[in-house]
């Protein structure tokens, strides 16, 4: 028994995590219908708060099987400037010894329940008011844990208050004196469903999809008739699930709500992500200043003319669909994650009319779309998209 590949591996979407893991019915039920499909499990630690009675091997790899990703957490030693029972050393040398003893229990725990090297496990350290000493002994205990997982080849993760442990271990990022944590997995209940961190650590660091944002805590939800008491998640890790913008338009946004049409004397944001489009299919269209200028609309009409659209140079919704279906025809289905379930959400979005939800994540908004998709095009009507649904949308059906 054995999870399927390491964990998280690449996703980019929304998670949860809870005290216990939950059955493999509750589990099933909400895959089903909820908009999850990662789960944050407490794998190991003295300090964890439930016992675990459905985590075992079989669990593991029943989930991954089924397409969750797990994120591993581990619950031990607290910082030493709190009120908890269980805590580190002030002496950042003990902490540090303490911080590899986690370690090896957790890669143990890991091992037993199939859990695989290359996967990231989390160590819990709930907020503490910081203080020198206390960021010290922080940070070494986490380089301890961070150097003996590498050791035993997992990654290791770091799950903190934004505020306390997540924005000391940033204080240190570039700092000689310790060993820097992989992943962060930081609480910053804002209800955002990003890894945006604020103020609390630049934007640069931790930037390669190294990041889980817990953006709301201590909610009960129900799905499928089960009701979990959760934190939600974010994650954007290993590869994430979206492609960049192409460099010809760094920090263009592509994913809209709706793709008005857009033609010469329009400006603004759309024009800017048509401009983006139309430069990455090869169509050069000028700068992308947000202004539709005579040159977007020349690129448009070749655009255009190549997928035997109406060469009017107006970017209008077949257009749109064209541009932003644009892509490898990678099948993709209920489960489905990355960057071609991006363009395939950005794209119903403009075909359709109405909202897909871009996320990365193939869920079952993004089906229903493209049943729907699928029905109004003469197409077989099956909630996958393979080469005919790819080649309606990117010839701009």
């Amino acid at each position: 028994l054995a999870a399927v590949g390491p964990q998280p591996g690449s996703y980019l979407g929304k998670g949860f995590d809870a005290c216990a893991a939950p059955s493999t019915a509750a589990m099933n039920a909400w895959q089903a219908s909820s908009p999850y499909s990662a789960v944050g499990v407490y794998i190991s630690g003295s300090f964890r708060g439930c016992s675990q009675p459905n985590l075992t091997a079989s669990w593991v790899t029943t989930q991954t099987a089924n397409g969750w990703r797990l994120f591993p957490i581990d619950v031990g030693r607290q910082a030493p400037c709190t009120n908890f029972s269980l805590k580190m050393s002030a002496d950042p040398a003990t902490a540090k010894s303490q911080g590899v003893t986690a370690a090896a229990a957790a890669i143990t725990a890991a091992s037993n329940l199939g859990i695989p090297a290359g996967s990231a496990i989390y160590s819990d350290i709930e907020a503490y008011t910081s203080t020198a000493s206390c960021k010290a002994a922080v940070l070494s205990y986490l380089s301890g844990w961070t150097e003996r997982l590498h050791s035993g080849g997992y990654l290791s993760g770091f799950y903190s208050s934004a505020a306390s442990g997540i924005k000391d271990a940033a204080s240190e990022y570039n700092s000689p004196a310790y060993t820097r944590v992989d992943h962060l997995f930081y609480a910053w209940w804002n209800s955002a469903a990003d890894t945006n961190t604020g103020s609390y650590v630049p934007s640069t660091y931790w930037a390669n999809h190294q990041r889980i944002h817990q953006y709301v805590g201590e909610v009960t939800e129900t799905y499928g008739g089960y009701s979990i008491n959760i934190d939600r998640d974010y994650l954007d890790v290993g590869t994430g699930g979206t492609t960049p913008p192409p460099a010809t338009c760094t920090g263009a946004n592509l994913s809209f709500t709706a793709y008005a049409t857009v033609q010469s004397g329009s400006s603004g944001e759309l024009v800017k992500a048509a401009q983006c489009l139309l430069t990455a299919a090869g169509y050069n269209p000028g700068s992308p200043d947000g202004v539709f200028g005579s040159g977007t609309a020349t690129a448009a009409r070749n655009f255009q003319s190549a997928k035997g659209l109406t060469a009017d140079g107006v970017v209008g919704p077949r257009t749109w669909t064209a541009l932003l279906a644009r892509g490898a025809t990678t099948t993709v289905q209920s489960g489905s994650t990355g960057e071609a379930v991006t363009r395939l959400q950005r794209a119903l979005t403009a075909a359709l009319g109405r909202t897909v939800a871009v996320d990365g994540v193939f869920g079952s908004g993004t089906g229903q779309a493209v049943r729907d998709y699928q029905s109004s095009r003469g197409l077989t009507v099956d909630g996958i998209v393979g080469s005919g649904t790819w080649g309606a949308l990117q010839a701009g059906r």
